[in-house]
């Protein structure tokens, strides 16, 4: 029963890195993206493509959700103007959201090396909202930035 779910984890790896390299988008280590500036021309629009219920229970300061299966409709809210970073819990979703954006036009795409289970697993900084059930279901209308999903 082990060997078989290792076996089914080596191939959920395997399948994101084939996604990953298919989608065009370089990884960016989470202290290279620590070190980016956070304001002005040259932050990136970080873009958290998990789903709300995933968003509200923490998300990496600053990140915009939009659902990887929302995004073809959303595009409008990503920028084209600055790199785009995403991630989402382990890496398969922000590949598809990727390859979304790079078929969009979207150059400058960037992949959160380790995704949510990394940034958790060391220990960083993660925003969540006050009032998580507001966030979920303003996300659920598909509402940019709601302020029910502003940091405490």
């Amino acid at each position: 029963m082990i060997k078989r779910l290792l076996r089914g984890a080596s191939l959920l790896l395997v399948a994101s890195v084939a996604l990953a390299d298919a989608a065009g988008f370089k990884p960016i280590s989470q202290d290279a993206f620590l070190a980016l500036p956070t304001q002005g021309a040259e932050a990136p629009f970080v873009l958290d493509v998990r789903t709300p219920e995933e968003y509200a229970s923490g998300y990496v300061p600053g990140a915009l959700n939009i659902p990887h299966d929302q995004l073809a409709s959303r595009l409008a809210e990503v920028p084209k103007d600055r790199p785009v970073v995403l991630y989402c819990r382990s890496g398969r979703r922000a590949a598809l959201a990727a390859e979304v954006l790079e078929a969009n036009g979207y150059k400058d795409l960037e992949h959160l090396d380790g995704d949510m289970q990394a940034w958790t697993e060391h220990g960083r900084r993660t925003e969540k909202p006050a009032n998580a059930d507001a966030c979920v279901a303003a996300l659920k209308k598909g509402e940019s930035s709601p302020a029910a999903c502003k940091g405490d």
